[in-house]
């Protein structure tokens, strides 16, 4: 009688269970990957967003001084800018910072700031 070649249960069963670990590592490792990404894109969009109102703002004539929200819908999303603006250490410049974040309130995503020029008075 010739005897049968193959893997014992116990070797399968051993098998299965690396593969298991395995993919679970995979999936955990890829789920961490995406949720990057996408804490990423929000960023990008916010810094964007940010460039585009400090941009705005030295095309127009000073701003007030103060601190002021504005909503944005962008990328089907809410966003929140909140504006500050104070007087620069010279007098010829106000210091504006813009702070951006989802519209639901949360960390702001980011931080921006610049001198502008202060009306002549």
């Amino acid at each position: 009688m010739k005897a049968e070649s193959g893997f014992t249960l116990l070797e399968v069963m051993i098998a299965l269970a690396i593969f298991a670990v395995l993919a679970a590592s995979v999936l955990s490792a890829s789920q961490f990957v995406v949720q990057q990404s996408g804490t990423l894109q929000e960023r990008l969009f916010a810094t964007w967003l940010a460039d585009n109102q400090l941009n705005e703002l030295r095309l127009q004539a000073p701003p007030a001084k103060g601190r002021q929200q504005q909503n944005l819908r962008f990328d089907q999303r809410e966003w929140r800018l909140e504006q500050i603006v104070t007087q620069a250490s010279d007098p010829r410049l106000l210091k504006v910072e813009i702070v951006v974040r989802l519209g639901n309130g949360g960390p702001p995503l980011h931080h921006a700031s610049t001198w502008v020029r202060a009306l002549n008075e």
